[in-house]
């Protein structure tokens, strides 16, 4: 039975360590004093500690004395607390080459293996192996040329940890975690915000330990007073939000740079009312558009390729977009088509993505919006398309952080075309740093590119967004025969019936005429 003692380490602290197990390069932006490095001293000495294949050294790099002397404190309370059987915490000059040397410190375990605490020159690393935890990183004056350094130990099975509070947009751990979030260097970021570690016990746990009775309201004091103390440092110090990080996601030139005229953006709106006319005669209706308006774009596909797409929801008020597209022979992903639909009903969008759908060459996935309404029609995609080809998304805080720097680094890398459109500028415009999260803000705008037709978004650049994820999935091959007869080897989703990848349409689709 449980004795009722709360747990050593809160979830966030307990989430940091499996994530240090799972990834040979963990980054973790953080608040103040929510305790991080406390929970990486139990890791370490349990790692440490540990004999053969399962334990290994922890180095510990602070950028001063004083926080390289406590990391050695909370390892040795660890030490005990665990029972488990260590040298005396020790000071000592670590060779580097220098006359000086560099003061360290270290806690011995009988498994053969040490903590040690180094200072924060990278040659204190210089033919060590083991797991690697640097403190403040984005405090260090030499982060790149340190982190080179301790990347350098992965090769014999090593890890890399770094924790930090932001120190502004343009600091080189910031950097780092956009490269991540871009995918142009592999590791995985975790982010603990003040309200996260409020939610999940940290003011609990400060009562636990300084014998203060806890009550919600002690707590919302609290935290309110500790805001008033760092003022318009806040979002950075406590919201982990990078100064001057809060503007434009993507520069106006930037996205220009990435767009082509010869991509087109086709607007599909329907007359007020349209909703009312009988089904046959909306069917028609928006048939004969998609023939006359898409049909001849589709037909510039190339028919050896894979194709993608992106969409996100709207009803009324907002336009509702999908792109559609294809890697080219130089691998940079183009936009080939993007329909605009605004006041399309639910089941005119539905046929309209069919039909696009079912003549799209090697179609291999897509993802669709499944925000409110968009729920409906993201299942019956997938109940068309296959559930492992076409994902629906509820996006979140989460899903921002995954795909919208990987489209940002697209755009300026030059490696994705977009249409040369004033829509779609507008809502990639729209795209803001809110609290950290790239995302679109709870406004909408009027554009250029639809008159007094209505108002946007950030369709398109949530479609985008999507668009770009959808290229990025793993798709497995397959080999589909036709009734005729004639043999396609291609890829898709596994799971996914090959029957649609390739243009045959189920039994629902047929009855409604695609």
């Amino acid at each position: 039975m449980s004795s009722g003692a709360p747990a050593v380490l809160l979830p966030y602290q307990r989430e940091a360590i499996l994530l240090s197990d799972q990834h040979d390069l963990l980054v973790i932006e953080k608040s103040r004093r929510t305790g991080i490095t406390y929970g990486f001293a139990a890791d370490a000495v349990l790692t440490a500690a540990e004999r053969g294949r399962g334990g290994q050294n922890v180095f510990y790099i602070a950028y001063n004395l004083d926080m390289t002397r406590e990391f050695i404190d909370y390892c040795g309370s660890f030490t005990k607390a665990f029972d488990k059987a260590a040298s005396a915490p020790s000071e000592f000059l670590y060779d580097d080459g220098s006359e000086e040397g560099i003061k360290a410190f270290r806690i011995d375990f009988p498994s053969g293996y040490s903590v040690v605490a180094l200072s924060s020159k990278p040659r204190s690393l210089r033919g060590k192996q083991g797991k690697v935890i640097i403190d403040e990183a984005a405090f260090h004056d030499q982060l790149a040329e340190l982190l080179k350094a301790a990347l350098a130990l992965l090769m014999w099975g090593g890890k890399v940890v770094l924790i930090s509070t932001h120190d502004g947009a343009d600091n080189p751990f910031n950097e780092l975690i956009e490269e991540i979030r871009a995918g142009k260097r592999s590791g995985y970021v975790q982010r603990v915000t003040l309200r996260r570690a409020l939610e999940e016990g940290l003011y609990r746990r400060i009562c636990l330990v300084t014998g203060k009775e806890w009550t919600a309201e002690a707590e919302r004091e609290w935290e309110a007073d500790l805001r008033r103390k760092y003022g318009a440092a806040a979002e950075e110090e406590l919201d982990v939000v990078p100064a001057r990080g809060s503007g434009v996601y993507i520069a106006r030139a930037t996205i220009q740079a990435a767009m082509s005229a010869d991509l087109p953006v086709i607007r599909l709106t329907c007359p007020d009312g349209f909703e009312r006319e009988h089904e046959a005669y909306r069917t028609d209706w928006v048939r004969e558009f998609l023939e006359e308006e898409v049909a001849p774009w589709l037909a510039d596909f190339d028919r050896r390729r894979h194709s993608f797409f992106g969409q996100d929801f709207a009803r009324s008020g907002d336009v509702s977009p999908a792109v559609f597209g294809q890697y080219d022979d130089l691998g940079r992903l183009i936009a080939r088509v993007t329909l605009e639909m605004r006041n399309v009903p639910f089941r005119e969008q539905e046929f309209a993505l069919n039909w696009i759908l079912k003549r799209l060459p090697l179609f291999a996935a897509g993802k669709v919006d499944a925000r409110g309404n968009g729920s409906a029609l993201a299942e019956a995609l997938q109940q068309d398309w296959g559930f492992d080809r076409i994902e629906a998304v509820q996006t979140s805080e989460k899903t921002y952080l995954a795909f919208m720097p990987k489209l940002r680094a697209s755009i300026e890398d030059r490696t994705m075309l977009i249409p040369l459109d004033d829509g779609t500028m507008d809502d990639l415009r729209m795209v803001k740093l809110v609290r950290g999260v790239p995302k679109i803000p709870d406004r909408s705008v009027v554009s250029k590119a639809d008159g007094a037709k209505g108002q946007r978004h950030g369709d398109n650049a949530i479609a985008l967004m999507h668009f770009r994820a959808a290229a990025d999935e793993d798709f497995a091959p397959f080999d589909f025969r036709s009734a005729g007869g004639r043999s396609i080897v291609g890829r898709a989703s596994a799971g996914a019936s090959s029957e649609r990848g390739f243009g045959t349409v189920g039994s629902r689709a047929t009855m409604r005429g695609y």
